[in-house]
């Protein structure tokens, strides 16, 4: 497949009128959504910006690639963009960027597209094709010079490939033996005994993966060292890296921003940087990698290598910690989504027949705390204590979690078995370090398991259940026995924290608390579920609201994402409201917290008690007080959109 058979004609913008990196967004976006690529601008903006949070896409040398893998997508498209004047991107390099290419990569995007895209990236290593791109004028000329380029890069790469395969034939001719395939190349110099092997990858596994691979493989060639290169990107590891190649290499390079295969490389000097320095820094990498200038993998069944001081920036407390519970958070989520329909579905069931209904029973037993939430607060615990001592600590994190379901200490006691579990692991590594090496392999399959378990097991039963179960006990009661007022100002708190980052920490924290309650009490208590949801609907409502009532204050593009967000916030999906948030926080943040606490704090004033976790208005129907659940949403909704709609200022650009 040629690249231009992606980055179609009718997508191109030869004089993007952007000055910041949102408007040249939203501009390209505008194109894709022009010529019927994509069927969900919102959900599509939303994942493009999922990805800049994660590390920017301004590659530098005047480049930007911002791209998203994502349903909202209709078929693989690429929109050509450039800028004669250049804009901030957030560039690598702090370069203005002139040359876009915002990538639409479909959920199922097919092998032969997803080698198109891996085949763009390559070419933009070139900085004299860059040049060239810079000096076309049309559609037709841009389409001209991929199509010639892709020519002699084939041209280049099948005149490579028939030069190896006559030198292992002659090899093999020579040895007596029939040529052996080997699973990648090898690049640099045959001559040299200085290898060096890299692994490569990026979340979505589109561009940076074979950007960077062609960055290591040119800047090794140029050096005269030699190296091979595992890309780990959407169809998966490619050129997987052997045993022996591991073995010979004088260091390892791991230019990833996500989790790639690390016990292969027990032993080695390992460097680990961000993808994009296996851009920007190859030369830098190689050298460090091939003097061994890196600090050495030990694996002891998962423990996890420190980057290196030139790029590790040191994490805070808050931080690691913030990073361990939202390990175990995003995995108990769907035991919370799943559990929690079939849970309200049932209450709706119970309802209308009554709860000896054979599909109730059926749906509370799958769904409640029998099954799948039964499993929140032991599989929160355990990947909390796996983000910390990795797959070593993910078994007693999960038993001190399934302890504290068992005696009482609930929520609390879990998070706190999960922290321990993780701990106690990476102390035992320290503890056995000096024993000898023949029982290693033991360490992972017996001694963590057995000592950490027992470890756990232990002060989870004497400490953590006694002192958080009794701790549990008097929080749910005195959720309870809370006064109109004092519920009211903590309904205000949750419904705010929903608002402040909309899927971050804040409303993590507050969803967290309100699921601990909710379970503790044997998920009958829904007052905070209510204030929790009221306040989470608002945002994506409030959005929605804003954009049809003040049209003038958004632009054409907007108003259309605008509709989806009333879709969003009926279901309770908060991140709906993201990329206004992102486009303009100061107005969106301030506007959306006022409706979400005015939406909290009015559950509690009215008692609403919603007995299910996720849901949105399809749950509604199992409130106490269902209409009222419905007011106090619309009524945050109303006085967030009006607020917005007011002060937001009108675009100074309108597609």
């Amino acid at each position: 497949m040629r690249i231009t058979d992606l980055m179609i004609q009718e997508t191109m913008i030869m004089d993007l009128q952007a000055t910041t990196k949102d408007e040249a967004i939203d501009e390209l976006i505008a194109s894709l959504n022009k010529s019927g690529r994509i069927n969900d601008p919102v959900l599509f903006k939303e994942m493009i910006y999922k990805r800049e949070a994660e590390s920017s896409t301004g590659i530098g040398g005047g480049i930007a690639m911002p791209h998203a893998k994502t349903s909202a997508v209709n078929e693989p498209t690429v929109v050509f963009a450039k800028s004669k004047n250049g804009l901030d991107f957030a560039a690598l390099d702090d370069e203005p960027a002139h040359i876009f290419f915002m990538i639409a990569a479909p959920e199922g995007a097919g092998n032969t597209h997803l080698r198109t895209l891996a085949a763009l990236s390559r070419l933009l290593i070139d900085s004299d094709f860059i040049a060239q791109l810079m000096s076309t004028d049309t559609p037709a000329e841009v389409s001209a010079l991929f199509d010639a380029k892709q020519e002699e890069a084939a041209e280049k790469e099948a005149a490579k490939e028939k030069a190896k395969a006559e030198k292992a034939a002659k090899a093999a001719s020579e040895a007596g033996a029939a040529p052996q395939q080997t699973p990648g190349t090898i690049v640099g110099n045959e001559n040299s005994e200085d290898f060096v092997v890299a692994v490569t990858a990026c979340p979505t596994g589109i561009a940076h993966t074979f950007m960077a691979e062609d960055a290591l493989k040119k800047k090794a060639q140029e050096m005269g060292i030699n190296i091979r290169v595992e890309t780990n990107g959407s169809e998966g590891a490619q050129n997987v890296l052997t045993a022996d190649e591991i073995a010979r290499a004088k260091g390892v390079i791991i230019a990833a921003d996500k989790n790639v295969e690390m016990a292969r490389f027990d032993g080695k000097p390992v460097l680990q940087r961000p993808v994009s320095d296996g851009i920007r820094k190859s030369e830098e990498l190689i050298r460090k990698a091939v003097n061994g200038d890196a600090p050495i993998y030990r694996s002891e069944g998962g423990g996890n290598v420190k980057e290196d001081g030139a790029s590790a920036n040191k994490m805070s407390v808050g931080s690691k910690i913030y990073k361990d519970l939202m390990n175990g958070i995003s995995h108990m989520l769907p035991f919370v989504v799943g559990g929690g329909i079939l849970l309200a579905i049932s209450f709706l069931i119970e309802q209308l027949a009554g709860e000896d209904n054979p599909l109730f029973q059926l749906l509370q037993t799958i769904g409640g705390g029998t099954g799948a939430f039964h499993f929140l607060i032991p599989v929160l615990a355990g990947f909390i204590a796996m983000s910390i001592g990795d797959r070593p600590a993910l078994m007693p994190g999960m038993v001190g979690g399934l302890m504290a379901v068992n005696s009482n200490a609930g929520f609390l006691g879990g998070l706190a078995a999960g922290f321990l579990a993780g701990y106690v692991v990476i102390g035992l590594r320290k503890l056995l370090r000096g024993l000898p090496k023949a029982i290693d392999g033991l360490k992972p399959i017996l001694l963590y398991p057995v000592l950490g378990l027992l470890i756990v097991g232990a002060i989870s039963y004497y400490v953590f259940d006694p002192i958080f179960g009794s701790l549990n006990t008097w929080l749910v009661d005195a959720l309870g026995n809370l006064g109109t007022g004092n519920a009211v100002l903590l309904g205000l708190l949750l419904g705010g924290m929903m608002s402040i980052d909309m899927g971050g920490p804040f409303n993590k924290a507050a969803y967290t608390f309100a699921i601990g309650v909710f379970t503790s009490s044997g998920n009958t208590d829904g007052a905070w579920m209510a204030a929790v949801m009221a306040g989470g609907m608002v945002p994506p409502l409030a959005i929605a609201l804003a954009s049809t009532f003040f049209k003038s204050k958004f632009t054409e593009q907007e108003r259309k994402s605008g509709l989806t967000n009333y879709v969003l916030g009926l279901s309770f999906i908060t991140e709906g409201a993201i990329p206004f948030a992102a486009a303009d926080p100061l107005r969106v943040l301030t506007s959306c917290i006022i409706g979400s606490a005015v939406a909290g704090g009015l559950t509690q004033l009215w008692s609403i008690n919603v007995p299910a976790p996720h849901g949105g208005i399809f749950v509604a129907a199992l409130a106490n007080h269902a209409l009222l659940f419905l007011l106090a949403v619309a009524i945050g909704a109303v006085i967030s959109g009006l607020i917005l709609g007011l002060w937001k200022k009108s675009p100074t650009v309108v597609k």
